[in-house]
């Protein structure tokens, strides 16, 4: 913050160790918020993405959990800018998003469903109706979502889906269960493009996903039109099969 970013409070993996209830995530969060000077992102890490965050909040029910996020966000929505939650279901991130108090954003962190809620339905305050992105898949999809993002600014609606329909499939694949191993595939779409000269990754998490894993993801990536430099991406995807004897 003294360096002037902008803060986003993740969740902590040693609150959940150490809360006793509901109300220790209240005390937490009012204390770190009333030291913040400008209005931070709060995330919502699913059990999906990391296992050790079950019963954030203080319940593993995900609707009982929510009502203590809001009570939460409503307490302190002069220090919030908004919300990402991580849960993978879009019926419960309208839910929330739907409740929010006016101003505060909903940031999706839904890689399964993301074009139609931030296309949005048009229900309630304008920062209910829709949810912003702050999205894992962004980076695998980044040419696709730019140019989605620029048509839906003018209105284009129709375009807007045309362009991030078919990434759909791809980011579903890439961010399947167990989902904690999403970055193998984000990593190799990085390699594929030629963003890194190699697909190695820290803790040996290249080989994370099956080699049927990463030819469906090939083929998802090709039909959204999400290869920057097909010729790269065939010699490279030639290469990973030769590796294996393919």
């Amino acid at each position: 913050e003294k360096l002037g970013g902008r803060i986003v409070l993740m969740a902590s993996r040693a609150l959940v160790k150490a809360a006793r209830s509901p109300d220790d995530y209240a005390k937490v969060y009012g204390r770190i918020l009333s030291q913040v000077k400008q209005p931070v992102i709060i995330h919502w890490l699913g059990e999906m993405f990391d296992p050790a965050l079950e019963g954030y909040w203080g319940h593993k029910d995900h609707m009982k959990a929510m009502d203590v996020a809001i009570d939460v966000i409503k307490a302190n929505a002069a220090k919030i800018d908004g919300i990402k939650i991580s849960l993978l279901d879009k019926d419960k991130e309208i839910a929330m998003r739907r409740r929010l108090p006016k101003g505060v954003r909903m940031y999706t962190g839904d890689d399964f469903n993301y074009a139609e809620l931030i296309a949005g339905d048009g229900h309630g305050l304008p920062n209910q109706a829709q949810s912003d992105a702050l999205l894992g898949i962004f980076d695998a999809i980044a040419p696709a979502a730019s140019s989605a993002l620029a048509a839906l600014a003018q209105g284009k609606v129709d375009t807007f889906h045309q362009i991030l329909r078919p990434t759909v499939p791809l980011s579903r694949h890439i961010f399947k269960a167990p989902t904690r191993f999403y970055k193998t595939g984000v990593v190799f779409m990085a390699w594929l493009n030629g963003h890194q000269n190699h697909f190695t990754m820290v803790g040996g998490q290249q080989s994370a996903r099956s080699l049927q894993h990463f030819c469906e993801l090939f083929r998802l990536a090709d039909a959204a039109r999400c290869l920057e430099n097909p010729e790269l991406a065939c010699q490279r995807m030639q290469a990973w099969l030769a590796l294996h004897g393919i």
